[in-house]
């Protein structure tokens, strides 16, 4: 079958002339696949991906047998797949940018939600802040179930009286999934939070990434900042 479909409804010309922003999943898969296959156009190739895996990050983590079993992926589309899908992952883990300011935990989850919602391991960021909250760095401090012998106060304020921060956020992720807050968790952030008043470095949020949500300490009041 051609595709008769008109070149001003081409997702390339719709790319050029709206912005990548404005094509749906189907569109952008048809831009990185560039051709079709014999009896469907690029955009049915992708409308068969996306029939198949459903979203964005299905597609992701699929094995490459199950590409291979979709009519028209072969091994050069197939790998035109995985250079966009590692090109999406290294922007999300991108460092983030000493001097940009913080001020909500939405600003927090975009830059550190790509990077931690599919990870296997509960992993644990600070983000050490100026006094006009400000980054100054970002430092990993574990990786594993979070505790209290894994996550200590010095571990986490370390860093801080070293770079002479004023205040610090934290952020760690639920590989379930579910980003509510667990015991530990909760026992985990008041330490903190004690330990940051007699060190005179402000916790201002401690952010807990899962699946396609967040749950923020401070904006659900479980974190009393005075």
């Amino acid at each position: 079958m051609l595709d008769r479909t008109p070149s001003w409804e081409q997702p390339r010309e719709r790319l050029r002339r709206e912005g990548a922003e404005a094509l749906s999943l189907v569109e952008l898969l048809a831009v990185v696949l560039r051709t079709g296959a014999p009896g469907a156009s690029s955009l049915g190739v992708g409308a068969a991906l996306v029939r198949r895996f459903g979203s964005i990050q299905r597609l992701a983590q699929a094995a490459d047998s199950e590409f291979l079993q979709v009519s028209g992926i072969g091994p050069a589309k197939l790998a035109a797949l995985r250079a966009a899908f590692e090109l999406g992952s290294r922007l999300a883990q991108a460092p983030l940018v000493p001097g940009e300011r913080f001020q909500s935990p939405e600003q927090v989850y975009a830059h550190f939600g790509a990077r931690l919602r599919r990870a296997r391991q509960e992993l644990f960021y600070v983000l050490l802040l100026d006094s006009r909250h400000r980054m100054i760095s970002e430092v990993q401090v574990s990786r594993g179930s979070l505790n209290q012998s894994l996550v200590h106060p010095r571990e986490v304020f370390g860093p801080a009286l070293r770079e002479s921060a004023a205040a610090i956020l934290v952020i760690h992720n639920h590989p379930s999934g579910d980003p509510d807050p667990s015991r530990e968790d909760h026992e985990v952030t008041s330490r903190l939070a004690q330990a940051g008043e007699i060190l005179g470095v402000r916790l201002l949020d401690h952010v807990v990434i899962g699946g396609d949500g967040y749950r923020s300490f401070a904006r659900s009041g479980w974190l009393s900042l005075k």
